[in-house]
């Protein structure tokens, strides 16, 4: 399962409570479509750290990294990329 698709089922479980996987798109902002609140935020950094195995300092819990399936798989796979 690719990280994206990982991502995408968590919210979907935790957050939307649903398997449709048109509940939103990749890039659709959580804030905005009203996903997942700052304390989701928080959970969802949980979920991250604890399933691919990286740390998430506080200054990067920011939306560009935290506000879209895109912007969480893409900075996950710059994390691990990272030594």
């Amino acid at each position: 399962m690719s990280i994206g698709a990982k991502i995408r089922s968590y919210i979907q479980e935790n957050f939307l409570f649903t398997d449709d996987t048109s509940a939103f798109a990749d890039n659709d902002s959580f804030l905005e479509q009203g996903i997942i609140d700052s304390t989701g935020v928080l959970e969802l950094v949980f979920f991250v750290e604890e399933q691919f195995g990286i740390k998430v300092a506080d200054r990067e819990m920011i939306p560009e990294n935290f506000d879209s399936v895109a912007n969480i798989a893409r900075f996950i796979q710059n994390k691990q990329a990272t030594p």
